[in-house]
């Protein structure tokens, strides 16, 4: 009867703890899963981010480029389309990034870029399409060891 009883209490207390370690094991796995999926999803926010940006400066030079041409009003509505598609992908930045230095390093990245077009010449057409590689360098350097 003795050996039964303790037979049972060991049973009962074994599947007590297994119920306790496999509830711990599931939320740690969840855990790791929603980590999994937040930095996926900054990668390719990131990544689209930085594509937007690289097309809206590339417009951006066209437009100016081209501001005097024939091709002048096409070249000038190819630039807003490209802002807008930069735009969208700053606010889903805006929406995955947690480090408000990284957004803020974004939003310079679209800012300085949505500048070019003012250039009155050559040199600071140059001079700012330099200007805004280099501000979408640091923002994917920010923003790189966030989802290593």
């Amino acid at each position: 009867m003795e050996t039964a009883l303790i037979a049972v209490i060991g049973t009962l207390l074994g599947a007590v703890v297994t119920h306790f370690f496999q509830g711990r094991a599931a939320h740690r796995t969840a855990a790791l899963t929603r980590a999994e999926q937040l930095r996926q999803e900054r990668i390719t926010t990131y990544a689209l981010f930085a594509g937007a940006v690289i097309e809206y400066r590339r417009a951006q030079n066209a437009r100016v480029y081209r501001r005097n041409g024939s091709q002048a009003e096409s070249t000038r509505l190819e630039s807003y389309e490209r802002r807008a598609a930069a735009r969208q992908a700053l606010v889903r930045v805006q929406l995955v990034c947690d480090d408000s230095r990284t957004v803020e390093l974004a939003r310079r990245a679209f800012e300085v870029t949505h500048h070019i077009h003012e250039a009155k010449d050559e040199t600071e057409r140059e001079r700012r399409s330099e200007e805004a590689a280099g501000a979408l360098d640091a923002f994917i350097g920010a923003a790189a060891p966030g989802v290593r």
